[in-house]
């Protein structure tokens, strides 16, 4: 667990963290021996002189004082050493996070990771700071114990340390059979939030349908796999719990018969029997407190394993001698990139010349948008080479590659702030008057007049106080504030009503003027104008030319351009 945490956080932390333990450690064995100062005090008050338990007593007391001392050195060593750790595996993951390649954010890790930031975060780091010290206390409070007994009593101490190796077993065991039923809730919990959403989602469609009143099946049935889980997470760990309390039972009661049996033989005497018997009981205490703990350890190494799944994840590789792309034109030399099993993109060789407009046309699924995400590295490709003004852009350092290109995909995210400081996002130092100029090219100042607070408008996050056309201008205005010597354009109209792709039209042109463009479109009008029209299927070129030559060749963009323009 510990090795985990350390690997988790870095070597950076390891000190502190040992530091802590020692501590604690130190602090448990304390407490233990702190018991041991109770047999002289029995002694005393069972024998001939009661007074002369004074000074035992004065010595316990101080053993009990120094113990306190050291806890709350311990526990507060554990509170700050778990707030640095917080706040450090926050700029791990961060860090860490932002250096992986955009393409590993599918939807089902964003929502992982999201989990994984709140919640995850401060259960693993939780460690430290609230089960290190109970746990540690657990084990090792127990085991000083033990040893006192021994030298008070060989065979009462032996009668209590056979029950170390039959505790260890039971908590290995219950952590086996636990592990795949924690594993199994966690996905069934993962399950049923994502049907939660969609069941809210969903509302739209059976309102309009008159079904508000009916169940969603698939929401239950996934509840209900959420309650199988957690009866068979709470059934596994029974066992273990009940196997521990009997184990500790039987210790004590084994040292009680065994104590009762030597004193009645005059082999001890009543005061070491009572003394042995309060050992035996705080021994038994912490013992118990195991199955608690080690659920709650568990909880904690499951978000850990998380965690570490994702920090191994390799980032992007950058070069350590970056190239400088002379010019701005695009090629793709027999690229191929493969999704899992599938080959998205086969083979595929093109160019844009700089200055020119590459439309990119196809079936969905045929690998036109990864072509942009290659270009803008989101993902690194399996074979071949993506050049940006000549230079590979693996061997071009990240944040050079990015400022030369803008990007403006259909789905737009904006920030929850405000519309200013969202187009702002494309280049911060800006002055004002560059900002208006970028909203006025994109039409984006004719949104801001009729908005309460203009500039100032909130737009919800993720831009959800705006509409979609609304929140396509701020992202065009985002772009031509950037001023990109090249342009990456998915999609951008294919969902607008006809005011605002008209609007977003004017402002793509303005966007797309003397740039490097790829565009991708399926409304086939807005690829009229570019310069070269390739048209992909099943991840390789099929045909390649202007749009008029397409269409005099009566080949496959033909026919889907005659599907486009065939009257409703």
């Amino acid at each position: 667990m510990i090795r985990m945490l350390l690997r988790v956080l870095g070597p950076e932390y390891a000190k502190p963290v040992r530091r802590t333990v020692a501590l604690m450690t130190i602090t448990a064995i304390a407490e233990g021996l702190s018991y041991a100062l109770l047999v002289p005090v029995l002694r005393a008050l069972f024998g001939g002189d009661p007074a002369s338990a004074w000074p035992w007593l004065a010595g316990f007391g101080g053993a009990v004082a120094v113990f306190a001392v050291l806890r709350y050195l311990g526990d507060l060593s554990g509170f700050r050493v778990g707030t640095s750790l917080l706040l450090g595996m926050y700029h791990r993951l961060g860090d860490h996070l932002a250096r992986l390649p955009i393409g590993w954010f599918s939807a089902a890790r964003v929502g992982e990771v999201s989990v994984l930031g709140s919640r995850g975060v401060l259960g693993a780091m939780g460690v430290v700071a609230h089960l290190l010290a109970p746990f540690i206390s657990a084990c090792v409070t127990p085991l000083t114990i033990v040893a006192v007994l021994l030298t008070l009593n060989w065979q009462l101490g032996l009668a209590a340390l056979a029950a170390a190796p039959v505790v260890a077993a039971v908590q290995l065991r219950t952590g086996r059979s636990m592990a795949a039923h924690d594993a199994e809730r966690h996905e069934r919990d993962h399950e049923a939030a994502g049907r939660v959403i969609e069941y809210l989602q969903a509302q739209p469609v059976l309102r309009a349908g008159g079904r508000t009143h009916e169940r969603f099946a698939m929401l239950d049935d996934s509840l209900r796999e959420v309650q199988r889980a957690s009866r068979r997470t709470l059934l596994s760990a029974l066992p273990g719990t009940v196997g521990l309390t009997l184990a500790v039972q039987a210790m004590f009661t084994v040292v009680l018969m065994l104590g009762t049996y030597l004193a009645l033989g005059g082999t001890i005497g009543v005061a070491e029997v009572l003394a042995i018997l309060v050992l035996a009981a705080r021994c038994a205490d912490p013992l118990l407190s195991l199955s608690d703990i080690g659920g709650k350890l568990r909880g904690a190494r499951s978000e850990l394993a998380r965690l570490d799944a994702v920090l191994s994840t390799e980032p992007l590789r950058e070069t350590r001698e970056p190239v400088e792309p002379d010019g701005h034109g695009l090629e793709f030399d027999a690229v191929t990139f493969r999704h899992g099993d599938r080959t998205v993109l086969d083979e595929v060789s093109l160019s844009v010349p700089e200055g020119q407009r590459l439309a990119v046309v196809g079936p969905s699924g045929a690998g036109k948008s990864t072509l942009l995400r290659l270009l803008a590295r989101f993902h690194d490709v399996d074979a071949g080479t993506v050049r940006v003004g000549g230079a590979d852009v693996r061997e071009i350092e990240t944040e050079a590659l990015m400022a030369r290109i803008a990007i403006v995909f259909q789905d737009v995210y904006l920030f929850d702030g405000t519309i200013e400081e969202n187009v702002r996002l494309g280049r911060p130092e800006a002055s004002v008057a560059e900002v208006r100029a970028a909203a006025s090219g994109a039409g984006l100042d004719e949104v801001v007049e009729r908005l309460p607070g203009g500039w100032a408008a909130n737009v919800g996050e993720g831009g959800a106080l705006l509409s979609g056309g609304e929140r396509q201008r701020v992202s065009i205005a985002r772009a031509l504030l950037k001023d990109a010597p090249i342009v990456l354009l998915d999609e951008v109209t294919s969902a607008l009503d006809p005011v605002n792709e008209a609007a977003v039209h004017a402002g793509l042109e303005r966007l797309l003027s003397g740039r490097t463009v790829v565009l991708v479109a399926h409304r086939l009008r807005t690829v009229r104008g570019a310069d070269r029209i390739v048209f992909l299927d099943g991840g390789r070129v099929v045909e390649e030319g202007g749009h008029e030559e397409l269409l005099r060749r009566g080949g496959r963009y033909a026919a889907f351009w005659s599907l486009a323009t065939m009257p409703a």
